[in-house]
């Protein structure tokens, strides 16, 4: 591949199969060097053009500066290199947002197209589709190299380029589709591919002192949303007023921290009455009613690592049946905080949990586990499967682990205490036991609004 941007004389070139951008010049097979304003002419025209360029290299602009230092990057491409070695894996190829971001510090939008990251022994390369000029460049821990439009699959022919020759590849076995695989088969017919995805799940686990820094950051930015949020309830306010008070707030204090970075996917649901009922239920134009239950839910997202803030609360006042499950809730949320420190397996959490709800006469009504992971998730992507706090996961919880304590009761319409109810802290796991990084008060002392 020759790398574009060079300086080029107008004569004859032999070979050629990439193409700068805008007023630079093309390099094509034919006699032909121009400006982006320059009619094409010369055998093939602009169909050998397109055909011919399939890679192309922007390195447009210096690098920005990471969300994390070179050591911190470095010791992460180290860790998977070292399993590699041990695996006897000759590269890697990654496709999701999670592991992308996390060993190249780059989130892609995909928007119907394909991202990837290659890793070898020696040499990180992150593939990216043309539409994204220079910003997976700038943004990538590593080189990168991009793909066209111009002939379908020019993906795969990216993946050929930077991992042909490899007798055995490591993919996303969690990641990639049916689909997908064929072709990549088809790309490297003699490569043995296989599964990296749990393995790099158990390195992701573990954060380092830089992720716990940004991760601290995020709960701090999801209290201020919540504060903007429970500023903005009150009787006859919409949700997505309420939920846009507090998106907002959270991503002006993103900015204000990280200069540097980019803003995106920062949200909050705010949900009220009925809408309560689903921890994921999206806002609404329903406006707030006096006695409503409701669940304040705000999400920061900094360089693709996610933190929440969770509560339940009421507008004016709040039933006595509604009291009396909340404090059971409350009750449980408490106990769970206690629960989080080193040598605690996840489902003997989850057990003891549930016999507090089983003693009140409640647990029937849980919809989901006691707590998560955190670090680079979201909700469409990164989940870290091996450590969440529910009956069928025995992960062990270590130092450096970062996790949740969230739990919910769904009370259906027409019982008393109808609603969803949810509490969520989160906290890092140390040597000693547990620091609550969550810092906004829970339970009916605080969150009974009457604003």
């Amino acid at each position: 591949m020759i790398p574009i941007g060079a300086e080029l004389c107008k004569m004859p070139w032999q070979t050629g199969d990439c193409i700068h951008i805008s007023t630079f010049f093309y390099l094509t097979k034919d006699e032909i060097i121009m400006t982006s304003t320059t009619k094409i002419t010369g055998a093939g025209g602009a169909a050998e053009l397109m055909r011919n360029t399939r890679l192309i290299t922007l390195p447009n602009g210096p690098k920005v500066k990471p969300t994390f230092s070179a050591a911190e990057m470095q010791g992460r491409t180290d860790k998977l290199r070292a399993y590699m070695a041990r695996a006897e894996i000759d590269v890697v190829l990654f496709t999701s947002y999670h592991n992308i971001n996390y060993y190249a510090d780059f989130l892609f939008c995909s928007f119907g197209r394909f991202y990837g990251l290659v890793v070898t022994q020696d040499k990180n390369t992150t593939i990216s589709a043309n539409i994204d000029a220079g910003q997976p460049y700038r943004r990538s821990f590593g080189d990168n190299i991009i793909y066209t439009d111009w002939q379908r699959d020019n993906y795969f022919h990216a993946v050929q380029s930077l991992v042909a020759g490899k007798r055995r590849v490591g993919v996303e076995f969690d990641h990639v589709n049916v689909e997908n695989m064929q072709k990549l088969k088809a790309a490297l017919p003699d490569a043995e591919i296989v599964d990296i995805s749990k393995a790099c799940m158990a390195m992701r686990m573990i954060k380092s002192d830089e992720e716990i820094a940004v991760i601290r950051n995020g709960a701090r930015i999801a209290d201020i949303g919540g504060a903007a949020c429970r500023s903005a309830i009150a009787v006859g306010v919409p949700e997505y007023e309420v939920a846009l008070a507090s998106t907002q707030a959270m991503v002006r204090e993103i900015a204000r921290t990280y200069p540097d970075s980019e803003l995106m996917d920062t949200w909050t649901w705010f949900q009220s009455g009925i809408n309560t009922d689903g921890a994921h239920n999206p806002v609404t134009s329903r406006k707030i009613q006096k006695g409503d239950i409701l669940s304040l839910n705000c999400f920061p997202m900094i360089s693709g690592y996610y933190t929440a803030l969770e509560r339940t609360l009421f507008a004016e006042d709040c039933s006595d049946a509604h009291l009396k499950i909340w404090e059971v809730n409350v009750k449980v949320h408490e106990a769970g905080l206690k629960l989080i420190k080193p040598g605690a397996r996840c489902c003997d959490i989850a057990a003891e949990l549930n016999e507090i709800f089983y003693e009140n006469n409640l647990l029937q009504y849980r919809t989901f586990g006691y707590g998560h992971s955190f670090g680079t998730l979201s909700h469409y992507y990164g989940r870290e499967a091996g450590l969440e706090l529910r009956e069928d996961i025995e992960t062990v919880l270590t130092e450096n682990m970062v996790v949740s304590i969230e739990p919910m009761l769904m009370i259906p319409e027409g019982l008393p205490g109808a609603g969803g109810y949810r509490e969520h802290d989160i906290l890092v796991v140390n040597k000693n036991g547990s620091e609550n990084i969550t810092k906004f008060p829970f339970g009916p002392k605080h969150n009974i609004v009457k604003n």
